[in-house]
């Protein structure tokens, strides 16, 4: 294996050398914050490579980590939370301190956001405070003020803002969208919306949804499609990194046309609908959340794809439930894996080709090591999407015996 420092070029983004780049020392959004980008490849290449080793995993091919097309300013989502630095003190936006969860900094000079994002995140801020709107504090249950959440079309320059509160005052939405509308920012606002979250739980979510201006969607364009993206829908966060790891892991198929795939874990349907547009004979997509089903078959629908078809449901009770045969079988996860009862059901479909896209090498190397009596592992490549952080994600074909 090369060398990781090879890997990419990292769009003439890379950092040379180490020191502080961000002024918010406390987030515990980077835990490399101070550390060169060569050198975080180095440490994921190695932490992946040992995942590996310590399963007895032995990828007959594997290629050095791929770096993020963009080291900075690359995520387009970011929940950003209100509270207080310091219990009793001024209102905050932004992220949790590493080590303390109800203590929230003010990030608005984060450097893995577009500037929009710290613009808007200030003007919202200062928005909250003139008008004396109270933070919802996570313990007595009682406030108003829960999430900012800033998403953005990389590929389209539209933004999608929403303000998350409990149901325990008002908002003037009017000022609100006069604030955010007037803004000078280098994308554009096609949406603004206020959700209602009374859940006492710490998820964001919008249990009432209130739109204030535009639509409650964004668009993406990925792989040549094209993809509505609503506020709480799942959505790859490094654009140009997932789109590197999905035609990665697309090219690694032999002969995708006319053969059947099975997209599990399918989220919005994202490689179904590019399996599909590349010539599968039939992509079916499985997920258990509705909202992300339905955003599928929008979306299958707004590309104009009648070969792939999405299912509402548990993979393993679903995956059984299927006539077909799978050729392919696309898995994505989530970081837990995949559970060994659903992992036997999906080996026993017995498709010719595998291929596993995974954000966790711990969970990647149990789910192949359980596989190991039904494939093998023919190439494996790490990917760092998330640049100053610790995650990895990991792409692997696998070969049926």
């Amino acid at each position: 294996m090369k060398p990781a420092a090879e890997a990419s070029s990292h769009g003439g983004a890379a950092v040379s050398e180490a020191g502080a780049f961000c002024p918010h020392a406390d987030c515990g959004g980077c835990r490399y914050r101070d550390v060169p980008y060569a050198e975080q490849l180095a440490i994921k290449e190695a932490a992946f490579l040992r995942a590996l080793d310590e399963r007895g995993i032995l990828p007959a091919e594997s290629l050095a980590i791929a770096g993020s097309p963009r080291v900075f300013a690359y995520r387009n989502k970011m929940e950003y939370s209100f509270g207080d630095e310091n219990k009793g003190g001024p209102l905050t936006l932004g992220m949790h301190r590493r080590k303390r969860f109800m203590s929230v900094i003010t990030t608005d000079r984060c450097r893995l956001v577009d500037e929009d994002f710290n613009r808007l995140l200030a003007a919202v801020l200062r928005f909250a405070k003139e008008r004396g709107y109270a933070a919802y504090n996570k313990k007595t249950h009682r406030g108003l003020l829960r999430n900012l959440v800033v998403r953005k079309g990389v590929r389209t320059g539209q933004l999608l803002v929403n303000l998350v509160t409990s149901s325990q005052g008002d908002i003037d939405e009017g000022a609100l969208a006069e604030v955010v509308l007037s803004l000078a920012l280098e994308n554009r606002v096609v949406g603004l919306l206020h959700s209602v979250n009374d859940n006492p739980g710490d998820f964001v979510r919008g249990e009432e949804q209130r739109l204030i201006f535009g639509n409650n969607y964004y668009l993406e364009e990925i792989m040549g499609l094209s993809f509505k993206v609503s506020a709480f829908a799942f959505f790859q966060t490094n654009v140009e990194a997932a789109a590197a790891l999905y035609e990665t892991a697309l090219s690694w198929i032999p002969d995708i046309a006319e053969k059947t795939v099975f997209d599990l874990y399918c989220g919005a349907g994202t490689l179904a609908q590019a399996a599909a547009a590349r010539g599968a004979g039939l992509a079916v997509g499985i997920e258990i959340v509705p909202e992300s089903v339905a955003a599928a078959r929008e979306n299958a629908t707004l590309n104009g794809l009648s070969n792939c078809r999405f299912l509402e449901g548990d993979v393993r009770a679903a995956t059984e439930g299927l006539a077909e045969r799978p050729d392919v079988i696309l898995l994505d996860p989530p970081r837990a894996g995949v559970h060994p009862k659903a992992l036997r059901t999906i080996c026993d479909k017995r498709a010719q080709t595998v291929v596993y896209i995974s954000c966790n090498p711990d969970s990647l190397a149990d789910n192949l090591a359980f596989m190991r009596g039904y494939y093998r592992v023919r190439r494996i490549r790490a990917f760092d999407n998330f640049p100053f952080t610790a995650h990895t994600e990991a792409v692997a074909l696998l070969e049926a015996l």
